[in-house]
């Protein structure tokens, strides 16, 4: 796919730097964006030269949330369906479910959770509505000193949407993730700070360093493949109701990693030497992904 909205570059170390490009519209959100975004990650995940990504926008927001200004439904949803339920368990993937009905957003923020790569979000400025909810699948978020977040759907009588009702409550808690989306207010980078959804606070001129510096420290100092899984594990162990569950695929993660990335670790630990990994996320263990 040839971006429109994107621009996708991957440094030597390989860290993606991913940024939102539409900076005369505040990178504002299309079906088009959506779209993009599920290809750059889907393809970020599945290319062995990409081992961390880092998510930013151009110019001086991060995204200003949905473009209202398209014509029709603004969020690109066919409003002659009345879609049901069932339909969204059994039908999910069909063209008219899933180019009418389907959240754009949550077909994003789904790319991002399937990922195999970690992703940084340095939020640089406005990021509202799906602009914010976007970020919530990122491993690490920092904010600029000039950031702007903002959990808005009720400003305008929708809903938060992008998975948002499943990732937010982990990320700050039950009580915070209702009292910012029921005030629907915009604020600053220290309130998200003080709530957890950032990592750091950072002058905004120092953020796309600090992002990229944590970026290649996991490129260049860590397994892909223990990455990758471990990734997965957290989220999807998080979320089971026994903890024999996450055993069961910490005891396959540890026996193929031990004999894989882990001799060459447990060496390198032994010769107080750097690891050099040669792991590759195309060539992950049999049992991934264990979940399907």
């Amino acid at each position: 796919m040839t971006y429109k909205t994107l621009d996708y570059a991957v440094d030597p170390d390989g860290v993606l730097l991913l940024k939102l490009n539409r900076p005369e519209q505040l990178n504002a959100f299309t079906v088009e964006m959506a779209n993009e975004l599920v290809d750059a990650f889907t393809r970020a995940s599945n290319d062995d030269a990409v081992r961390a990504v880092v998510v930013t926008g151009a110019g001086k927001a991060f995204c200003a949330g949905m473009d209202l200004t398209a014509e029709g439904n603004v969020f690109g949803l066919d409003e002659t369906q009345w879609p049901t339920m069932d339909d969204m368990r059994h039908r999910l993937n069909e063209p008219e479910i899933f180019n009418g009905v389907r959240d754009t957003g949550g077909r994003v923020v789904l790319a991002i959770y399937d990922c195999k790569k970690p992703v940084i979000g340095a939020i640089n400025g406005a990021a509202v509505g799906i602009g914010a909810t976007m970020t919530l699948p990122m491993d690490i978020r920092l904010a600029s000193d000039k950031a702007r977040i903002g959990f808005v759907f009720g400003r305008i009588g929708i809903v938060p949407e992008a998975c948002s009702s499943w990732f937010l409550p982990r990320v700050v808690g039950i009580s915070q993730a209702l009292e910012w989306t029921y005030l629907a207010d915009v604020f600053d980078a220290q309130e998200a700070l003080r709530g957890r959804l950032v990592k750091a606070v950072v002058p905004h001129d120092q953020l796309l360093d600090e992002a990229l510096k944590i970026a290649r420290r996991i490129a260049t100092e860590r397994s892909p493949v223990g990455i990758a899984l471990t990734r997965q594990m957290m989220y999807r162990n998080s979320a089971q109701p026994h903890p024999l569950a996450a055993h069961q695929v910490d005891s396959l993660a540890m026996f193929y990693t031990s004999i894989g990335d882990g001799k060459e670790g447990v060496n390198a630990f032994l010769e107080k030497r750097p690891a050099q990994f040669e792991g590759k996320t195309s060539e992950m263990p049999s049992f991934y992904p264990w979940w399907e």
